[in-house]
C-alpha cells in the first residue's frame, strides 16, 4: 500500500504544472526536492509541497522510512476553469479561460518494523482500560 497526496484546483495551467512534474517523475523523493529546489518555474513550488505532503503521509500514517522513499506516479489533471471575457475595440468581448490544476503524487517506499509492545506499555495499557471498565460499571449501577 502506498501513500498519496493530492492538490486540487491549483489555480496555474495544467500544462505548465506537467512540464515540471516530468522533471521529478520516478525520483526519489529527497533528489525531487532538490531539483524542484533548483527549478526556476513557479509550479515547482506547488508540486514541492504535495510532494512533502505525501512524504509526510507515508511517515506518519502509514510507517514508511522517510530516506526510502520514491515517486511512483505524479500526474497532473485539468481542474475547473473559469471562463471570462476581455474588453476589445468596437465593443467587443473577447473570451479566455483561467486554466486550474490538479495535482497527485504517490510515494512508496520500504516499511518501517513494528516495534513489540514493552512491559511496561502492556500495564499502562491495562490499568486505562480497567480504569475505563470499572468507569462504565459505575454508570451502570446508576443507572
Amino acid at each position: 500500500m502506498s501513500a498519496q497526496a493530492i492538490a486540487k484546483g491549483v489555480r496555474q495551467s495544467p500544462r505548465k504544472v506537467a512540464v515540471v512534474a516530468s522533471l521529478v517523475r520516478g525520483r526519489t523523493v529527497s533528489d525531487a526536492l532538490t531539483i524542484l529546489d533548483h527549478t526556476p518555474r513557479r509550479s515547482a513550488l506547488v508540486v514541492k509541497k504535495v510532494i512533502k505532503s505525501a512524504q509526510s503521509n507515508a511517515d506518519y500514517n502509514h510507517g514508511y522510512k522517510p530516506a526510502t522513499l520514491r515517486i511512483v506516479e505524479i500526474t497532473v489533471t485539468p481542474g475547473p476553469r473559469m471562463k471570462r471575457f476581455r474588453p476589445a475595440s468596437r465593443g467587443m468581448a473577447l473570451p479566455y479561460q483561467k486554466r486550474s490544476s490538479h495535482i497527485k503524487v504517490v510515494v512508496d517506499g520500504e516499511l518501517r518494523p513494528i516495534k513489540p509492545k514493552t512491559e511496561a506499555k502492556k500495564a499502562i495499557e491495562a490499568k486505562t482500560n480497567s480504569k475505563n471498565t470499572t468507569a462504565k460499571a459505575i454508570k451502570k449501577e446508576k443507572a
